[in-house]
Parts: structure tokens; C-alpha cells; sequence
């Protein structure tokens, strides 16, 4: 699934992506490590991957955040 960055703060490595349907989703500096990037900007496109709402945590979350090309195992199409 494609977002566009909302917002990104570097200093605490967290933000949020707006999904292509309109739904803004936070995410944390652990998803944002594990992307192997070191910055985002305000309305870049990012591919993601959303875990959906369950009772037991409620609230769909960001569970993974990339640019193709970017990160390992990823390759440059």
C-alpha cells in the first residue's frame, strides 16, 4: 500500500503518512528505524504496510515503512 508522509519529526525518529484513502496513521521510531532511512519529507511518498484494527489494540498501525530501491532486500527497479 503507497501514503504520503504527513509529518516527521527527526529528533524522535516518529510521524505519520496519510493512506491514499484519506486515513492519517502515526508511526514510531522503531518502524522508522527499521526502514533503513535516515529522513523523510513532508508529502514523500512511502510504501507501507498497516497491521488493521484488533479489540485487544485498537487502532490500525504502521507496522512497516519503505521507499522501493531503499533497505535491504530491496532491489532498484
Amino acid at each position: 500500500m503507497q501514503a504520503s508522509v504527513h509529518s516527521f519529526d527527526l529528533e524522535t525518529r516518529t510521524g505519520s503518512v496519510l493512506l491514499d484513502t484519506g486515513r492519517l496513521l502515526p508511526f514510531d521510531a522503531a518502524v522508522f528505524d527499521a526502514s533503513s532511512l535516515r529522513h523523510l519529507r513532508t508529502g514523500q511518498r512511502v510504501s507501507v504496510e498497516v497491521e488493521p484494527e484488533d479489540p485487544e489494540t485498537p487502532g490500525a498501525h504502521l507496522t512497516r515503512l519503505w521507499i522501493v530501491g531503499i533497505g535491504e532486500g530491496e532491489t532498484i527497479r
